[in-house]
């Protein structure tokens, strides 16, 4: 383009004509589709990030400090492609997950086909098909057995933090988003590396969303980081329904592992009050046994949260009942959480 109007000035002296005028015209007009050629090459870059502090305690006299705090920071990056495809590429850098090997959590490269589904490459966490939806009742602050194990009094009901993939490093995970009526899909696979994931695993999931306020979903597939000697199978259901400032929901799930004491089955239901626009109450509970249990533990949570522009302030108090199938008064403890989040 520059050697173009450099030609055509050439031209117009020799002729001994300038039109100034017609000169700035194309000028302009040059520059003009100049930055509008390059901007649409150029990717977005945003910066997100969230930190918070609680305080918490129980009952029991083993809390120890009660303080805590936890930060992450979130960098991405994008931009369109030629075929109409977006692609974003994601770093978090989480303080909790810093350690001497790994300075990042969270880091991905996510493709999105425009209609097609989305489709995402996780060097580093994020969740499985099934493990982001291994609890989903609706709740105001934690899962019911969340605030206990904050406390450092660790919930022995714990179990859907391992339902889903053998592990969150190097997967595959694909997502429709709304094929037809409120009917969605996603897949993940977790690819085997003879060490830490002994052998693949693949999960499944579909969600049903076409009738107002309702959510229903379902998610199986399989957790084969040990090996032949104790694969697991895993499956999760689960119904929310949402009525004006009501949502409640309950799920089942269970493990059904090569080794039979290893089945644990998981039932949770939840329900939240949403007050104002700021306000939200909400109350759910749990029952766990890992197939060695003689008694199920049980697990409550009833929690509040009020949000304050990009801060939000919550309080819990939980309730662990027959702690590791165990009837002795000891096994029986509460706690309580505090928290004061903050976005940007």
């Amino acid at each position: 383009m520059i050697k173009k109007l450099r030609l055509l000035l050439i031209i117009k002296l020799n002729k001994g004509v300038i039109n100034m005028n017609n000169f700035k015209k194309i000028g302009l007009t040059a520059l003009g589709t100049s930055l509008i050629a390059s901007s649409a090459y150029a990717g977005a870059l945003s910066v997100t990030g969230a930190a918070s502090i609680t305080f918490s305690g129980n009952d029991s006299g083993t809390g120890g400090n009660g303080w805590s705090m936890s930060d992450s920071v979130t960098f991405s990056g994008g931009g369109e492609m030629d075929n109409g495809w977006n692609v974003t590429v994601s770093y978090e850098l989480d303080s909790s997950e810093h350690n001497a090997t790994r300075q990042m959590d969270s880091r991905s490269v996510k493709i999105d086909t425009n209609g097609m589904g989305v489709i995402t490459f996780g060097g580093h966490g994020g969740s499985s098909a099934m493990g982001a939806v291994d609890d989903v009742m609706p709740t105001a602050y934690g899962e019911s057995f969340d605030i206990l194990s904050a406390t450092n009094e660790q919930s022995t009901a714990t179990p859907f933090n391992a339902i889903g993939s053998a592990g969150d490093d190097n997967q595959f995970h694909y997502s429709s988003g709304d094929l037809v009526d409120g009917f969605s899909i996603s897949a993940s696979y977790v690819p085997a590396n003879g060490t830490t994931e002994v052998e693949s695993s693949v999960d499944f999931a579909v969600a049903y969303t076409g009738m107002e306020g309702l959510t229903i979903g379902l998610a199986s597939g399989e957790n084969n980081a040990s090996g032949a000697t104790n694969n697991t199978d895993n499956t999760t259901m689960y119904v929310k329904y949402a009525y004006g400032p009501v949502t409640v929901g309950i799920q089942e799930s269970e493990i059904d592992s090569t080794a039979a004491t290893n089945d644990d089955e998981f039932e949770s239901m939840g329900i939240t009050y949403q007050v104002s626009d700021d306000l939200t109450i909400g109350y759910t509970e749990s029952s766990y046994n890992d197939g060695n249990l003689a008694t199920d533990q049980e697990n409550s949570n009833l929690s509040a949260a009020y949000t304050m522009g990009g801060m939000t302030l919550s309080v819990a108090m939980a309730e662990e009942k027959n702690r590791g199938g165990s009837t002795a008064a000891a096994d029986d403890v509460k706690g309580y959480a505090i928290n004061l989040a903050f976005a940007f």
